[in-house]
Protein backbone atom coordinates (compact mmCIF):
# COMPACT_ATOMS: atom_id res chain seq x y z
CA UNK A 1 0.00 0.00 0.00
CA UNK A 2 1.43 3.71 -1.14
CA UNK A 3 1.28 6.15 2.39
CA UNK A 4 0.73 9.61 1.48
CA UNK A 5 1.36 12.10 4.28
CA UNK A 6 2.68 15.19 4.67
CA UNK A 7 5.95 17.84 5.59
CA UNK A 8 6.13 20.82 7.33
CA UNK A 9 8.97 23.15 7.79
CA UNK A 10 8.23 25.32 11.03
CA UNK A 11 11.34 27.03 10.67
CA UNK A 12 9.44 28.69 7.21
CA UNK A 13 5.73 29.02 8.07
CA UNK A 14 4.66 33.02 9.89
CA UNK A 15 1.65 31.56 11.37
CA UNK A 16 -0.32 33.48 8.59
CA UNK A 17 -3.26 30.25 8.80
CA UNK A 18 -3.74 30.60 5.09
CA UNK A 19 -3.56 26.89 5.18
CA UNK A 20 -6.42 27.07 7.72
CA UNK A 21 -8.51 29.33 6.05
CA UNK A 22 -8.08 27.87 2.53
CA UNK A 23 -9.59 24.32 3.61
CA UNK A 24 -12.40 26.61 5.85
CA UNK A 25 -13.01 27.36 2.07
CA UNK A 26 -12.88 24.48 0.08
CA UNK A 27 -14.70 22.27 3.03
CA UNK A 28 -16.98 24.98 3.59
CA UNK A 29 -16.37 24.89 7.08
CA UNK A 30 -18.03 27.23 10.03
CA UNK A 31 -16.21 29.22 13.10
CA UNK A 32 -16.86 25.91 15.08
CA UNK A 33 -14.70 23.85 12.71
CA UNK A 34 -11.16 23.41 11.57
CA UNK A 35 -9.51 20.51 9.63
CA UNK A 36 -6.09 22.11 10.03
CA UNK A 37 -4.59 24.45 12.87
CA UNK A 38 -2.23 26.62 13.45
CA UNK A 39 -0.54 25.84 16.99
CA UNK A 40 1.41 29.26 18.21
CA UNK A 41 3.75 27.69 20.88
CA UNK A 42 5.55 29.95 23.24
CA UNK A 43 7.54 29.90 26.31
CA UNK A 44 10.37 31.50 28.27
CA UNK A 45 11.18 34.09 30.79
CA UNK A 46 13.62 37.10 31.24
CA UNK A 47 15.86 37.08 34.24
CA UNK A 48 17.44 40.41 36.06
CA UNK A 49 20.72 40.69 36.80
CA UNK A 50 22.58 42.29 39.57
CA UNK A 51 24.03 44.76 36.97
CA UNK A 52 20.30 45.35 36.14
CA UNK A 53 20.62 43.81 32.62
CA UNK A 54 18.34 40.89 31.84
CA UNK A 55 18.75 37.77 30.05
CA UNK A 56 16.41 35.52 28.46
CA UNK A 57 15.29 32.04 27.22
CA UNK A 58 12.37 33.41 24.99
CA UNK A 59 10.76 31.24 22.42
CA UNK A 60 8.28 31.00 20.02
CA UNK A 61 7.60 29.10 16.16
CA UNK A 62 4.60 27.62 14.34
CA UNK A 63 2.84 24.31 14.15
CA UNK A 64 0.44 23.74 11.26
CA UNK A 65 -1.46 20.43 11.68
CA UNK A 66 -4.04 18.43 10.67
CA UNK A 67 -5.23 14.53 10.26
CA UNK A 68 -1.61 12.82 10.10
CA UNK A 69 -3.70 9.51 8.19
CA UNK A 70 -1.42 7.53 10.39
CA UNK A 71 -0.10 4.05 9.87
CA UNK A 72 -2.30 2.30 12.72
CA UNK A 73 -4.86 5.36 13.24
CA UNK A 74 -6.91 4.72 16.22
CA UNK A 75 -10.10 6.25 14.82
CA UNK A 76 -10.27 3.34 12.58
CA UNK A 77 -9.29 0.78 14.97
CA UNK A 78 -11.81 1.77 17.94
CA UNK A 79 -14.56 3.38 15.80
CA UNK A 80 -17.75 0.96 16.23
CA UNK A 81 -19.79 1.72 13.51
CA UNK A 82 -16.93 1.54 11.00
CA UNK A 83 -17.52 5.01 9.56
CA UNK A 84 -13.28 6.11 9.73
CA UNK A 85 -12.23 4.08 6.68
CA UNK A 86 -8.00 3.81 5.36
CA UNK A 87 -8.05 3.50 1.66
CA UNK A 88 -5.93 0.75 0.80
CA UNK A 89 -4.47 2.19 -2.43
CA UNK A 90 -3.47 6.08 -0.82
CA UNK A 91 -3.31 5.45 3.08
CA UNK A 92 -5.87 7.97 3.53
CA UNK A 93 -7.31 8.37 6.58
CA UNK A 94 -11.41 9.26 5.87
CA UNK A 95 -14.70 9.07 7.35
CA UNK A 96 -17.86 7.72 6.25
CA UNK A 97 -20.58 9.97 6.60
CA UNK A 98 -23.41 7.33 5.88
CA UNK A 99 -23.11 4.74 8.65
CA UNK A 100 -21.25 7.32 11.84
CA UNK A 101 -23.44 7.49 14.42
CA UNK A 102 -21.40 10.49 15.56
CA UNK A 103 -20.31 9.27 18.80
CA UNK A 104 -17.45 10.62 19.42
CA UNK A 105 -15.10 7.43 19.95
CA UNK A 106 -12.68 8.44 17.00
CA UNK A 107 -12.24 12.00 18.64
CA UNK A 108 -11.33 11.05 22.07
CA UNK A 109 -9.06 8.33 21.03
CA UNK A 110 -7.10 10.36 18.28
CA UNK A 111 -3.84 11.99 20.08
CA UNK A 112 -4.29 14.88 17.56
CA UNK A 113 -8.09 15.78 18.18
CA UNK A 114 -8.24 15.86 14.27
CA UNK A 115 -11.63 14.36 14.22
CA UNK A 116 -14.85 17.11 14.54
CA UNK A 117 -18.64 17.04 14.99
CA UNK A 118 -20.46 18.40 12.39
CA UNK A 119 -23.64 19.02 14.54
CA UNK A 120 -25.82 20.36 12.00
CA UNK A 121 -25.69 17.49 9.70
CA UNK A 122 -24.99 14.71 12.57
CA UNK A 123 -21.47 13.09 12.03
CA UNK A 124 -18.15 13.08 12.26
CA UNK A 125 -16.01 14.97 10.11
CA UNK A 126 -11.82 15.45 9.80
CA UNK A 127 -8.95 15.91 7.32
CA UNK A 128 -9.23 13.86 3.96
CA UNK A 129 -6.51 15.02 2.74
CA UNK A 130 -8.63 16.21 0.05
CA UNK A 131 -8.51 12.82 -1.56
CA UNK A 132 -10.57 13.95 -4.73
CA UNK A 133 -7.86 16.92 -5.54
CA UNK A 134 -5.28 13.49 -5.20
CA UNK A 135 -6.89 11.29 -7.38
CA UNK A 136 -6.60 14.16 -9.94
CA UNK A 137 -2.72 14.40 -9.59
CA UNK A 138 -3.31 17.78 -7.21
CA UNK A 139 -1.97 18.33 -3.89
CA UNK A 140 -4.48 19.24 -0.99
CA UNK A 141 -5.76 23.19 -1.08
CA UNK A 142 -3.69 23.80 2.70
CA UNK A 143 -0.26 22.57 0.79
CA UNK A 144 -1.26 24.56 -2.55
CA UNK A 145 -2.52 27.81 -0.69
CA UNK A 146 0.89 28.28 1.88
CA UNK A 147 2.73 30.93 0.81
CA UNK A 148 5.98 30.30 2.32
CA UNK A 149 6.04 26.54 1.02
CA UNK A 150 5.93 24.95 4.22
CA UNK A 151 3.54 22.45 3.81
CA UNK A 152 4.58 19.72 1.29
CA UNK A 153 2.58 16.42 0.22
CA UNK A 154 3.82 13.18 -1.10
CA UNK A 155 4.56 9.44 -0.58
CA UNK A 156 6.30 9.46 3.06
CA UNK A 157 8.94 7.30 1.58
CA UNK A 158 10.12 10.45 -0.77
CA UNK A 159 8.84 12.95 1.42
CA UNK A 160 11.92 11.14 3.90
CA UNK A 161 14.40 10.88 1.38
CA UNK A 162 13.75 14.66 0.59
CA UNK A 163 14.14 16.12 4.06
CA UNK A 164 16.20 13.75 5.81
CA UNK A 165 16.88 15.93 8.69
CA UNK A 166 12.79 16.04 9.75
CA UNK A 167 11.15 14.64 12.78
CA UNK A 168 8.64 12.90 13.24
CA UNK A 169 6.93 15.51 15.88
CA UNK A 170 7.74 18.47 17.77
CA UNK A 171 5.70 20.34 20.89
CA UNK A 172 2.88 20.18 20.92
CA UNK A 173 2.71 17.33 19.91
CA UNK A 174 2.34 14.22 22.05
CA UNK A 175 6.42 12.86 22.67
CA UNK A 176 5.00 9.22 21.68
CA UNK A 177 2.17 8.10 19.42
CA UNK A 178 1.71 4.80 18.67
CA UNK A 179 -0.35 5.35 15.75
CA UNK A 180 2.15 6.06 13.65
CA UNK A 181 1.48 9.77 12.11
CA UNK A 182 2.60 9.92 8.41
CA UNK A 183 4.06 13.52 9.06
CA UNK A 184 7.61 14.65 8.72
CA UNK A 185 8.78 18.20 10.14
CA UNK A 186 11.57 20.27 9.71
CA UNK A 187 12.30 21.89 13.54
CA UNK A 188 12.62 25.44 13.40
CA UNK A 189 15.88 27.08 15.89
CA UNK A 190 13.59 27.17 18.40
CA UNK A 191 11.39 24.31 18.25
CA UNK A 192 10.88 22.43 21.21
CA UNK A 193 10.90 18.36 21.16
CA UNK A 194 7.75 16.53 21.49
CA UNK A 195 6.03 16.17 25.11
CA UNK A 196 7.63 19.90 26.14
CA UNK A 197 5.67 21.34 28.88
CA UNK A 198 7.78 24.80 29.95
CA UNK A 199 6.05 26.28 26.68
CA UNK A 200 2.38 26.68 25.92
CA UNK A 201 -0.41 26.89 23.24
CA UNK A 202 -0.94 31.14 23.37
CA UNK A 203 -3.39 31.07 20.56
CA UNK A 204 -5.82 28.69 22.12
CA UNK A 205 -9.01 30.14 21.84
CA UNK A 206 -8.38 29.87 18.09
CA UNK A 207 -7.90 26.40 18.16
CA UNK A 208 -11.90 24.45 17.32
Amino acid sequence: MAQYGFYFDSARCTGCKTCVLACKDRHDLGVDRAYRQVYDYEGGSWTAGADGSFTQNVFMYHLSMACNHCTDPACVTNCPAGAMQKDEETGIVWTDHEVCIACGTCDSVCPYGAPVLDSEAGYMTKCDMCKDRVAEGKAPICVESCPLFALEFGLVEELAAAHPEAVGAIAPMPADSPTGPCVLIRKAPAAKDAGDVDGFVGNEPEIV
